[in-house]
């Protein structure tokens, strides 16, 4: 098989979450267990931080390992979902895995995926892990896939672990209330590893608190003028939460100030990430952003609301397992909207989001693909407009 031909094997023989959602999901550590096993257990070669959280803990991973490149050290990134292809998600001081070790490590993966049947964040977990270690990295940031307790991820024993905040986001899977879900992300403490909790609210404090191990709350800390290349609102949340782990991380390892500040200016030239509060155009200003939630979109609507323009058009798609009515209730009403979806079977169809839409007064057309959508936004636009691309990982993916 090539590279196309493998991914393709893996998305239907391990279904991905990306694509058809939560019947991919498959809680317990018993299968990842049974894969490290098989590969004799390479997480354990490397040094780790592992980051789990609602919203923000892409953009967190990320800005860590950017320190880190900048510190010197090798550094391995692995992240979830991928935007444009799955390379992204694995990834050595800013360098996507190759695909000749995609091909590779499944091809001899086959026999153990066959008889474990494994979900496709299982077996790439272990793809990951294998390729780090194999990449001799010194450290590798692992961003938690989905709450934290039962995630593939959770197999390793980090130096520091981070926790971003806790939002409404996969109730189904995680719990219908906050304590739950923030029950489910304090799953990644680890007894005596330090963690960082970027937010958090007095009765979810005493959550993580509980676990037994020395915990930071980066938002008791003052505001940092260190410069970020991130630009969305929630940033100052993330950069106050990457300060605070980074001054931990300094107890164990050498990272100079001046690592400190290029990391966190140059996180996407080093590390590749994109889709936050993203400019793509000016004259009219398109902005794309990946927020999603309830929590992501009270933010994005913010930061929307400060911005000068004589129109606001929105290019809007969601996927069909999201609290739709809420994000919806969240959004401007004076505003142009162009509802549409991506192109994954999960996508909740731009007809139908623009029929629910209007439940809320918000007033568009629909359009079958996001580059239509987007393009229609263009050709209305005056130069004084502003184009806003979301709603969705998987409509920003379209577009970047």
């Amino acid at each position: 098989m090539n590279y196309q031909e493998t991914l393709q094997y893996l998305y239907v023989k391990t279904p991905a979450f990306q694509h058809v959602g939560q019947s991919a999901y498959k809680p317990g550590l018993d299968n990842v267990v049974a894969l490290s096993k098989a590969y004799n257990h390479p997480h354990t070669a490397f040094k780790t931080i592992h980051v789990a959280g609602t919203n923000g803990k892409g953009s967190v991973s990320h800005t860590l390992a950017a320190i880190l490149q900048s510190a010197g050290y090798k550094v391995g990134l692995y992240t979830s979902p991928h935007l444009r292809d799955f390379s992204e998600r694995i990834r050595v001081n800013g360098k996507p895995i190759d695909a000749d070790y995609v091909v590779q490590f499944v091809a001899q993966s086959q026999g153990i995926i066959e008889q474990l049947n494994p979900s496709f964040f299982e077996i790439t977990t272990l793809m990951a892990f294998s390729y780090f270690k194999e990449q001799a990295v010194d450290i590798a940031v692992i961003e938690v896939g989905l709450g934290g307790r039962l995630d593939s991820t959770n197999i390793i024993t980090p130096i520091l672990s981070v926790i971003t905040n806790v939002s409404f986001d996969h109730v189904a899977l995680l719990g219908d209330t906050l304590e739950k879900i923030a029950e489910e992300k304090a799953g990644i403490i680890k007894p005596g590893i330090p963690v960082v909790v970027g937010e958090a609210t007095p009765n979810l404090r005493s959550i993580y608190l509980s676990k037994g191990s020395p915990v930071v709350f980066a938002q008791d800390d003052a505001e940092s003028n260190l410069p970020f290349a991130l630009q969305g609102d929630c940033q100052r949340f993330n950069k106050k939460t990457i300060l605070a782990a980074v001054r931990l991380l300094q107890q164990k390892m050498p990272i100079s100030s001046d690592a400190i500040a290029h990391g966190l200016m140059q996180v996407v030239a080093l590390t590749g990430l994109q889709g936050r509060w993203q400019q793509l155009g000016e004259k009219p200003l398109i902005i794309a952003d990946t927020g999603h939630n309830e929590a992501g979109i009270r933010l994005i609507v913010q930061q929307l609301s400060r911005l000068s323009y004589q129109t606001l058009r929105m290019v809007i798609g969601v996927v069909n397992d999201k609290d739709v009515k809420t994000m919806l209730s969240l959004l401007p009403k004076q505003a142009t909207y162009y509802f549409t979806n991506a192109n994954i079977p999960r996508a909740l169809p731009a007809n139908e989001l623009q029929a629910l839409a209007k439940n809320y007064d918000l007033i568009g057309k629909s359009y079958p693909s996001v580059l239509e959508a987007l393009n229609a936004a263009k050709n209305d636009a005056s130069t004084n407009d502003v184009i806003f691309v979301g709603g969705s990982n998987f409509i920003v993916a379209e577009v970047v």
